[in-house]
């Protein structure tokens, strides 16, 4: 189900500390490994803050989440012989996650951010908690983490859980090698002592939207790669059906000065450039006026998810900026309960993702279908089979592309719409931001494989062309495809060529190759 992309081997380390991480940073600690120093400055800060903490503590009157109990149990004051009791009992009873382990990658986006706001001197644990935790990430450490349990509100309380589990030597959790091992047999293994929860700490473990944000920002490393793959599959299209690149022209671009459709159609204009394909039929006995619009307005459709993109990337900064916890100690020194927990803001641009996912998929699929209907494909043999009637050529590589597209339609309903009371109707009502990562993850997926199939389709439609060649930009992604897949002939075992280019989308090979 999960899209993981290939990133860049990263070497060295990422500094965390009091400020925003960069989104770049989160993705090299979730998938490359990267290791995180903790800044000492930020540790003086969580210091300072925990002070305060310890002085609520010895109040004599209730502050919540310190001398209280949590949701619906704020009322209920708690000794202080029983709260590390009560902290403790937080995190085992919110660790009730169900059903397939998430993404390694997943978990570690979620404890960096975590770990971020703790850095932040804005939760007040101790530095010793956020030390531990660095230290668990950086050991390769990947506590169990299950698909379900998160309603978005108070963030993504359950799956953090799970992470603070570990933290305290119990739960369940994966080392280095993928081993299978219990929480604190883990830490052992590592040379990491697991860590007793004081007041407000287990809190502070599991309050926050850094699930939903994690997924996000890796959501959004792939899909700014996705995108430009997509120019480079339409382009290749463009060139298969005898397309024109006209209507990509810059001055009829800037009649609507749409920044995302005025960035993929300079891609267009410079795949295209210098294409012997596009320059063949460009004479006056050419009889067509206008492509279909899966061609013709490719930049349109790819630009406006561009643009979806862009919006969402200032949501996510925004959030990586954030101190998401409750109670939170403000910068003034007070102690108070907010609703910054909410995960609404990510969730919608979650869901808002998914439908623009849907779209460039739909867009994608309908060009593979033309390039295999001999009734719209000017002069291409149906299905680009070998011979015609014997061989089926890629007639169901667009059926798999099409099912997948129609899963994507139905992952594009939002999840943010929906909201199920909980906790005594004391949260009465959630985000499903959980949810809508989740369904984006997939999406996401989903649409690397739709264009890998419009690039193998397209590669062939390609050289079905010959001895007209292609341009120089697809002609470099018709020689890696190649490199992976035979040319046209009969018909032979399709997976693993569909496997073989999907590969290829996801590494980023077919962008690079383009030069774009």
């Amino acid at each position: 189900m999960a899209f993981t992309s290939v990133s860049p081997g990263r070497t060295g380390s990422v500094l965390l500390g009091a400020g925003a991480p960069s989104a770049a940073d989160v993705v090299a600690i979730a998938r490359d490994d990267a290791h995180i120093d903790v800044d000492k400055e930020a540790l003086e800060g969580v210091a300072e803050s925990r002070r305060l903490i310890e002085a609520l503590a010895d109040d004599s009157e209730p502050h919540y989440g310190i001398s209280t109990g949590f949701g619906a149990l704020a009322t209920t004051f708690i000794s202080t012989d029983r709260r590390v009791q009560l902290q403790q009992s937080l995190v085992r009873s919110h660790a009730a996650g169900s059903g397939p382990e998430v993404e390694r990658e997943v978990v570690r986006a979620l404890m960096t951010l975590r770990l971020s706001t703790l850095l932040t001197g804005r939760t007040g644990v101790r530095p010793v908690v956020a030390e531990t935790y660095a230290a668990i990430l950086n050991a390769g450490i990947t506590p169990v983490v299950h698909e379900y349990g998160s309603l978005g509100c108070s963030g993504d309380l359950a799956p953090l859980a799970h992470c603070a589990l570990v933290l305290m030597g119990e739960g369940r959790a994966r080392n280095r090698d993928g081993e299978l091992l219990d929480g604190g047999e883990a830490l052992a293994e590592a040379g990491i002592a697991p860590v007793l929860l004081a007041e407000k700490e287990g809190l502070a473990l599991i309050n926050g939207t850094d699930g939903m944000l994690g997924q996000l920002v890796l959501a959004l490393a792939d899909l700014d790669m996705l995108l430009t793959t997509a120019d480079v599959s339409g382009a290749m299209s463009v060139e298969a059906l005898l397309g024109t690149d006209a209507v990509f022209a810059a001055d009829l671009q800037a009649l609507r000065p749409q920044l995302g459709q005025a960035a993929s159609a300079a891609n267009f204009r410079r795949l295209l450039q210098g294409s012997p394909l596009i320059a063949s039929h460009q004479g006056p006995e050419c009889t067509r006026v206008q492509d279909a619009y899966s061609l013709r307005c490719a930049p349109q459709v790819h630009g406006a998810a561009r643009d979806t993109i862009e919006h969402a990337r200032t949501i996510a900064e925004r959030e990586l900026a954030s101190a998401v916890d409750n109670p939170v100690v403000t910068l003034d020194g007070r102690v108070e309960s907010n609703g910054n927990f909410h995960g609404a803001p990510v969730a919608y641009v979650l869901d808002f993702l998914a439908v623009a996912v849907a779209d460039v998929a739909s867009m994608s699929e309908r060009r593979t279908d033309r390039m295999l209907d001999p009734n719209r494909s000017h002069g291409l043999p149906p299905f680009l089979a070998d011979e015609v009637g014997v061989d089926s050529g890629l007639m169901i590589a667009q059926y798999t592309a099409a099912g997948i597209t129609s899963e994507l339609k139905r992952l594009a309903v939002p999840a943010s719409v929906d909201s199920i009371p909980s906790s005594a109707m004391q949260e009465d009502h959630v985000s499903m931001g959980w949810a809508a990562a989740r369904k984006l993850r997939r999406a996401v997926d989903g649409l690397a494989q739709v264009l890998a199939i419009e690039i193998m389709t397209a590669a062939r439609a390609i050289d079905l062309r010959a001895p007209i060649q292609p341009g120089p930009a697809t002609g470099a992604v018709l020689s890696l495809v190649r490199e992976k897949v035979a040319g046209p002939g009969t018909d032979r075992f399709l997976a693993p060529d569909i496997a073989a280019v999907t590969t290829a989308v996801r590494s980023g090979s077919v962008v690079h190759a383009a030069g774009l």
